[in-house]
């Protein structure tokens, strides 16, 4: 049996043929019920810029959950919460969208192109941005 090794001019454009780069996916855990601590992790709080998958978790047993991405101005930017509604203003950020209404025990996905900057992600349903559901994320170029 004879074996024939690929040359250099065939690997090269195997390489050429691939993507550049695959979108970075971003893994987001959402847990908590109510009148308990509430938590949204991430599994890496700074990327590089480009595509990204937010594959979102609500590891609740019974209490549904939302993921909301928002670019902030800053850094340091206040995030403007309605104290009678218990809820994050969402018209005074710039949402670059969200997966609603995850139920118990369900996955949701946002697909998102990020420049460099700071980005909050929350949830926004009643209560659960003031118990803690939110996480910072640094896009570097």
């Amino acid at each position: 049996m004879t074996y024939r090794i690929p040359s250099l001019a065939v690997l090269a454009a195997l390489c050429l043929a691939a993507p550049a780069f695959a979108a970075t996916t971003v893994k987001v855990v959402e847990g908590g019920e109510g009148g308990g601590p509430m938590t949204l992790s991430i599994d890496q709080p700074t990327i590089k810029a480009g595509d990204v998958v937010f594959q979102v978790h609500n590891d609740a047993v019974s209490e549904e959950h939302e993921m909301v991405l928002v670019k902030l101005k800053s850094p340091d930017q206040k995030i403007p919460v309605v104290a009678a509604k218990h809820r994050v203003d969402e018209k005074k950020l710039k949402s670059l969208g969200e997966v609603a209404d995850i139920k118990p025990g369900a996955d949701g996905m946002l697909k998102a192109r990020l420049q460099p900057g700071t980005y909050l992600l929350l949830c926004n349903i009643k209560g659960h941005y003031e118990a803690g559901m939110h996480a910072r994320l640094v896009v570097t170029k």
